[in-house]
């Protein structure tokens, strides 16, 4: 069992983005801004967390734009403005890092480890054995994995994975939940 009294500024947090900071939608991708809504506790979260993590980075598979069913610029707006109502809020995410790949094994996409190594490289202060994945699929379960991460499933769009499970160190509805634990 991890002790979550143990994080410091030492550690990264990875969040996922669909169905984690924002609502998914099923069987389609995030388009626009217009399209884009935050988990009420999302926003919430990332404030209450933004002084506990040294590093703080979204990592997301967007296989929309590989499609070309997402475009680069609504991609960058939807991220821009995302940033954006963040800091409104008082939060903080330092970089987001995307996959437009369509292969499942290029080495960007989730759960293979490259955008963890992307961030690296940008903040060489990144312990991974010091980080959280936060996601909402088992991919991102196996990307944190295959960093070195501990990882925290949220189940809002798929509760019916179960816990334990041996990808999975800590489990809670959504994000907004385990960053108030981290807060306590």
């Amino acid at each position: 069992m991890i002790d979550l009294k143990t994080v410091d500024k030492t550690w990264t947090l990875f969040l996922d983005r669909d169905g984690v900071i924002n609502y998914e939608k099923k069987n389609d991708y995030v388009k626009t801004w217009d399209e884009f809504k935050f988990y009420d506790n999302a926003l919430d979260g990332l404030t209450w967390v933004k002084d506990l993590f040294g590093t703080i980075v979204v990592v997301t598979n967007q296989k929309g734009v590989g499609k070309g069913v997402v475009t680069t610029f609504n991609l960058n707006t939807i991220h821009q403005n995302m940033i954006a109502e963040v800091l409104l809020r008082d939060g903080r995410i330092d970089k987001i890092y995307h996959c437009p790949d369509l292969e499942d094994d290029a080495p960007n996409r989730k759960p293979n480890a490259g955008m963890a190594f992307q961030a690296k490289k940008d903040f060489p202060s990144i312990d991974f054995s010091k980080s959280f994945m936060v996601g909402n699929k088992l991919s991102d379960m196996g990307f944190g994995r295959n960093a070195g991460m501990h990882t925290v499933f949220v189940a809002t769009t798929n509760p019916e994975v179960p816990f334990p499970h041996p990808l999975i160190d800590l489990r809670y509805n959504n994000f907004g939940a385990f960053a108030y634990d981290l807060t306590k």
